[in-house]
């Protein structure tokens, strides 16, 4: 159970960090200005660097167990790879939380969802550098140098948007009405989450939950967004189930794409 555990659990974080990552790279090419297009997509092979880390520690966990539970009883325990994982599970199998797979919008969405996402990741990996598992704590603290960047940039963006121009200002309240109910997954702990907690080697995320909102509550005031922007929003319904591999529809068209290339030439190599 331990094992599985840990497979599970290392996958759903490298899978939140493949995802924003792809997510993300859309934007290569379309970003505002050079500077931010750059910025972001620097950002997405951060994300992407994470997500190698954790794939690999997660194959290693695979090839070493014979449990059945593991890899689908198809084989796949026995020769999986960090590009096995990523590329050629179906949609069920991914445990990335729904936050990170909603689609771009706009730059004040873009940036919003990732001001969310790299503030919980900040206090999730802050914490895990005490897990007792030495590869994800060695991850977790190799990690938090890059997301100390990705919450000051965000940051830096929602302040800016919020604190602009009135056509910014309403942009960036339009992204928090489209991102905020898929907040609460964030510290909504799964079963593996809890059994990791049990077993030493992970993070209880319900207990990240009051520090991540003191902070967001800190930026909107800068950002000049509404005094309940948090506090009136304590009734909404919170969709989550992506931890568990129930997805929103736009997780099929990411995955089309990210899969495209192992399964159409498979084992194809550069």
């Amino acid at each position: 159970m331990t094992k599985d555990t840990l497979y599970n659990y290392t996958l759903h974080l490298a899978d939140n960090a493949l995802m924003l990552a792809q997510r993300n790279s859309e934007w290569c090419g379309h970003g505002p200005v050079l500077e931010q297009d750059i910025a972001i997509t620097n950002i997405s092979l951060d994300l992407i660097g994470q997500s190698r880390s954790l794939y690999q520690y997660a194959a290693e966990i695979i090839n070493a167990t014979t449990s059945p539970s593991i890899g689908g009883g198809k084989g796949e325990a026995k020769e999986a790879t960090e590009d096995t994982l990523a590329y050629l599970r179906d949609v069920r199998e991914y445990k990335n939380c729904l936050l990170v797979e909603q689609p771009n919008g706009d730059w004040a969405q873009t940036i919003l969802r990732q001001f969310f996402f790299s503030l919980y990741q900040y206090r999730l990996y802050q914490q895990l550098q005490q897990s007792t598992d030495a590869t994800l704590a060695a991850i977790a603290e190799k990690s938090l140098k890059e997301v100390t960047y990705h919450v000051r940039w965000s940051s830096e963006w929602v302040i800016r948007l919020g604190d602009g121009t009135g056509e910014s200002h309403n942009r960036l309240e339009n992204a928090l009405e489209a991102l905020w109910a898929f907040t609460g997954e964030l510290f909504t702990p799964a079963d593996y989450e809890l059994e990791a907690v049990k077993a030493g080697f992970g993070v209880d995320v319900s207990a990240l939950k009051a520090e991540w909102e003191q902070k967001v509550n800190e930026i909107f005031a800068e950002a000049t967004l509404p005094d309940a922007a948090i506090g009136g929003r304590e009734g909404i319904w919170m969709q989550t189930g992506g931890k568990e591999g129930v997805h929103t529809e736009q997780f099929g068209y990411i995955l089309a794409e990210l899969q495209y290339m192992q399964r159409a030439y498979p084992g194809a190599e550069w």
